[in-house]
């Protein structure tokens, strides 16, 4: 099984961090390739920033078309997500609705931990497109502006703990959700220390992608998923433009 995942940010320290927790999760038989946005931001914080983010992933799958059996679009918001399923016969899956799933199996009510305040009103907006506002019990942030985004989780440990426990405690949330490519992992370190389950989007990506691959589903040649029509187009990169024609 051969998983392309896409970091839609430019940030190599980023993707540094995916693809640990991505080898860590996945099965024995799993080939993973990691991409990197080959142009955009060093990290997704806004709904503008978002779309940049979700061209250059689109960009990166045209690119690789062909040579695997399902993609990762890894960064939580699902940048460009909706628009790759369209172009794509293979299963193309989003670090959000993939925690979602995974928390929504796991308890009723789920609270997101983010790194920016700016991001929290991005990611309700991402709940509520996968339909489950009424099971969000908050979404908890970082307040001061960030180092590095490689060592969010250096820097910002205790608080970070500390944001999940007050989502638990205070929010009645049955699951943590840490939300965001920069904590990729982080689950790992908090399921310790928070008394209810604690999803990572990345590890639930690439498990959730692997059971679609293993089930072998079709593309979609009608409904609202079917592949873009052709018609003219300009100024596209050779790859994408040769996979809409």
């Amino acid at each position: 099984m051969r998983i392309l995942v896409v970091n839609p940010n430019i940030s190599e320290s980023v993707t540094a961090l995916i693809q640990a927790e991505a080898q860590r999760s996945a099965s024995a038989g799993t080939t993973l390739t990691m991409a990197t946005a080959p142009f955009g931001v060093a990290y997704i914080e806004t709904r503008f920033e978002a779309l940049v983010g979700g061209y250059a992933t689109a960009c990166v799958v045209a690119e690789h078309h062909g040579q695997f059996d399902g993609v990762v679009v890894a960064a939580f918001g699902d940048p460009g997500l909706a628009g790759i399923k369209e172009l794509c016969s293979v299963p193309v899956v989003g670090m959000t609705e993939a925690a979602l799933a995974s928390a929504c199996l796991l308890g009723q009510r789920f609270s997101i931990i983010a790194i920016s305040h700016r991001i929290e009103a991005w990611y309700r907006e991402c709940v509520a497109a996968n339909g489950l506002s009424s099971r969000l019990a908050s979404v908890r942030s970082l307040q001061q502006p960030l180092r590095d985004i490689g060592s969010v989780q250096e820097d910002h440990a205790a608080r970070l703990e500390a944001l999940s426990l007050q989502a638990v405690r205070e929010d009645g949330a049955d699951v943590i959700i840490v939300a965001g490519a920069p904590l990729a992992g982080l689950a790992r370190t908090l399921k310790d220390r928070i008394p209810v389950p604690v999803v990572d989007g990345v590890s639930s990506a690439i498990r959730h992608c692997e059971s679609l691959v293993a089930l072998a589903p079709s593309g979609a040649t009608e409904g609202s998923f079917a592949r873009p029509p052709r018609k003219d187009n300009r100024g596209l990169p050779a790859a994408l433009a040769a996979l809409l024609a």
